[in-house]
């Protein structure tokens, strides 16, 4: 069993930036596939970034690429999120997953994902 905490979320002005943790207890994610999904308010969940188990390889939208960066310390069992250039439109909750599957072209899919945190409010102001 995984668990996950998200942290860093908060109020921001459009251009900010801000950086969003995942914490992870229970189980080891230094071999564990590793993403973060957002979803706005009337919106389904939808793909940001992941990372695979070494951090050798990153996966991101076309909506943030050049402006959020993933990475991870497997070390602190933690996953990062970095958010720059932050824009209204990247208001959202948003929560890491983890999958025991590494990398394949699904990785966007929610429901390839066996653990979820709660999630983290992130609001862009204009």
């Amino acid at each position: 069993q995984v668990q996950l905490v998200e942290s860093g979320g908060g109020l921001v002005q459009a251009g900010g930036s801000l950086r969003l943790s995942c914490a992870a207890s229970g189980r080891t994610l230094s071999t564990y596939f590793m993403g973060w999904f957002r979803q706005a308010p009337g919106k389904e969940r939808e793909f940001v970034a992941a990372i695979v188990w070494s951090g050798s390889s990153t996966y991101y939208a076309d909506s943030v690429k050049g402006r959020f960066t993933i990475s991870r310390d497997n070390a602190k069992n933690t996953v990062y999120l970095q958010m720059n250039s932050l824009k209204p439109e990247d208001t959202a909750v948003y929560t890491c997953a983890t999958r025991w599957r590494g990398y394949s072209s699904d990785y966007p899919v929610p429901s390839t994902y066996n653990y979820w945190g709660q999630g983290t409010q992130v609001t862009v102001s204009s």
